[in-house]
């Protein structure tokens, strides 16, 4: 019997709904007594299991809410504030206020977009009044008109958590400088409504107030071990700290995760390759700071032996039945695909990664795929007057104190259990590292199409087209091999592993291989994004448009530079054929030109 066989066959969420209805009596905080509770419970179940684990107790930086509100015409408005928002003294922060309108977002992916409508004002010394969720693209925007204050109206009768730094993980002393610089807090659609009413009626004072806790905590980071064949091993991972008991986000990803182990753990004769199971601290109030301390202490261990990375938030939950919105890199689309499919009997819809949900590993070159994966059907979202939201499944519960047991769905649960157990089987067994690169340098190409149409007589991309389409000539060669059973197994996986290294930075990462980008949105091959900008600044002869091309000439030689690594790679472990000089002829030598007297 199959590894992926018996895994299915023991499929059960017993142990996993244990953990759901302990973690419903937790307000997992990071850095609280909850939160190590929970971490506890996680360790005993494996100590039952007989199953290895490891327990670190980094130090992350973090920041807590602790109370927010908002007063104007003589009435206060309780709100909340995001994590990194600036504190307030006791007399809170008063100033003019001004509305700038923002546009309703309409799916998940524009969460994480500013939706400020046109040009933001002149907004120095005032407290800006805008719509949607406190994100740090708008944060930024805002402050750097700036605002001495910001209040969000959330969409609903209900008041998101949530966080407005870009700093993914720990600050660096160099980025310090970046975190928020204002005081910024979220009240509901109402009390949003009846704020705007004010301003428009001519009130010209509201005070704003905060309090959070920021600095270091110790927090547990679990992470089980199940020994396979080889040292290599895929990486499968979740949070487990959460806003209020937060049981859709994500104690349903945290039982998953402990199934998982359990599973695995039972069935891993045959498993050629590890696995390890991390649950995370500190995505919600550190900007997925478990997750980045582990890539951080632990960045050579991943990058020389970390096959893939999988995210598991917001699985099974209520009336989730739907795969419109899957993350996967494109690499990993066949193992992603055709695992829904096969469980689901659905047609998954692919979403390109955001840069959120604990992808710490993009800058190392890890393969990565999911993080959310059922939600409720877009038309039944409607019906039920849901608004976009960044995990539950869809549920507006999401980030608020209602995010109760009630949003969990056993048997949602089991089958997507099912799913992640199929994926997961394939890359812990397959002979030949499921990963098709090809699909990833098609999606380069498709980028630097787009690129090239900004770039035209404006500025020089050859050097990166001229690498890539040999890249892509290269990745065929090297698939006709694999597929024709010509390269050995061991030199196959080797050498997909070392393109990954390459080729997953180049279209997700603009930083150094050991260091994070910010938690804003990435567009492919990121690297080149600002030539996007570049007809706009040639037409108004910016001034900016010299040291942008400046800067642009540098990342373009980087990513020719990585594009010629990957030649380099295909070339050392699969050479492409030397063509052959037809029989009976001889390659003409050239005549040396005549020296003139």
């Amino acid at each position: 019997m199959s590894l992926v066989e018996s895994a299915l066959g023991d499929v059960s969420f017993d142990l996993g709904w244990s953990l759901i209805e302990r973690f419903a009596v937790l307000v997992r905080e990071s850095g609280s007594a909850d939160e190590r509770a929970a971490a506890h419970f996680i360790v005993s179940r494996l100590d039952a299991l007989d199953i290895p684990y490891d327990l670190h107790e980094p130090k992350l930086y973090l920041s807590v809410p602790r109370s927010g509100a908002v007063e104007v015409a003589g009435a206060t408005m309780a709100g909340k504030p995001p994590s990194f928002s600036v504190s307030t003294d006791s007399k809170g922060l008063t100033g003019e206020p001004v509305h700038v309108p923002a546009t309703t977002v309409r799916g998940g992916s524009d969460l994480f977009k500013s939706v400020v409508e046109g040009e933001i004002p002149d907004l120095r010394g005032k407290i800006v009044v805008t719509e949607g969720l406190a994100m740090p693209v708008s944060v930024a925007l805002f402050e750097a008109a700036g605002a001495a204050g910001q209040i969000y109206i959330n969409p609903g009768s209900r008041v998101h958590w949530g966080i407005c730094t870009s700093i993914w993980g720990a600050p660096t002393e160099e980025q310090l400088g970046q975190k928020p610089s204002t005081p910024v807090v979220a009240v509901n659609r109402p009390d949003g409504d009846r704020l705007i009413e004010a301003i428009e009626a001519g009130e010209e004072q509201v005070t704003l107030h905060t309090e959070l806790a920021e600095g270091w905590s110790t927090c547990s980071v679990p992470v089980a071990r199940i020994e396979g064949e080889s040292e290599e091993f895929v990486l499968v991972h979740g949070h487990y700290d959460s806003w209020d008991i937060g049981i859709g986000d994500n104690a349903v990803g945290d039982a998953t995760l402990l199934e998982l182990a359990r599973i695995f753990h039972t069935h891993s004769e045959g498993m050629r390759r590890s696995l390890r199971v991390a649950w995370w601290p500190a995505h919600s109030t550190g900007r997925y700071g478990g997750s980045t301390w582990y890539a951080d202490e632990f960045g050579l261990d991943l990058r020389h032996r970390c096959v893939a990375a999988v995210n598991i938030d917001s699985p099974g939950c209520w009336r989730a039945t739907r795969y419109d919105e899957v993350a996967w890199m494109a690499e990993t689309e066949d193992v992603c695909r055709s695992s829904i499919q096969s469980v689901a009997g659905i047609e998954p819809g692919r979403q390109r990664p955001l840069r959120a949900g604990d992808y710490s590993f993009n800058q190392l070159g890890i393969s990565s795929f999911f993080m959310l994966l059922s939600n409720i059907p877009a038309e039944e979202r409607e019906r039920l007057g849901f608004y976009p939201v960044g995990g539950c499944g869809g549920n507006i519960a999401w980030h608020t104190e209602w995010d109760r047991i009630e949003v969990a769905d056993r048997a949602n649960l089991e089958r997507d259990l099912r799913i992640y157990l199929t994926a997961l089987s394939e890359f812990l067994t397959a002979e030949i590292l499921p990963l098709d690169f090809r699909k990833t340098a098609a999606e380069l190409s498709e980028a630097l199409a787009d690129y090239e149409t900004k770039a035209f007589k404006k500025f020089d991309l050859s050097a990166v087209r001229k690498a890539l389409d040999a890249v892509i000539l290269r990745l065929d060669h090297l698939y006709s091999k694999i597929e024709e059973g010509a390269l050995p197994p061991e030199v196959a996986n080797d050498l997909l592993l070392r393109l990954g290294r390459v080729l997953v930075p180049i279209g997700y990462s603009e930083r150094p291989r050991f260091e994070h980008d910010p938690a804003t949105p990435r567009v492919p091959i990121p690297r080149l994004a600002k030539l996007h900008e570049l007809p706009e600044l040639v037409e108004a002869e910016s001034e900016r448009l010299p040291f942008v091309r400046t800067e642009l000439r540098r990342q373009a030689n980087e990513v020719a530079q990585c594009l010629t690594e990957a030649i380099w790679l295909l070339d050392l472990f699969a050479p492409m054929p030397v063509p052959e000089t037809p029989k009976g002829k001889r390659a003409k030598k050239k005549k040396k030109p005549k020296k003139k007297k």
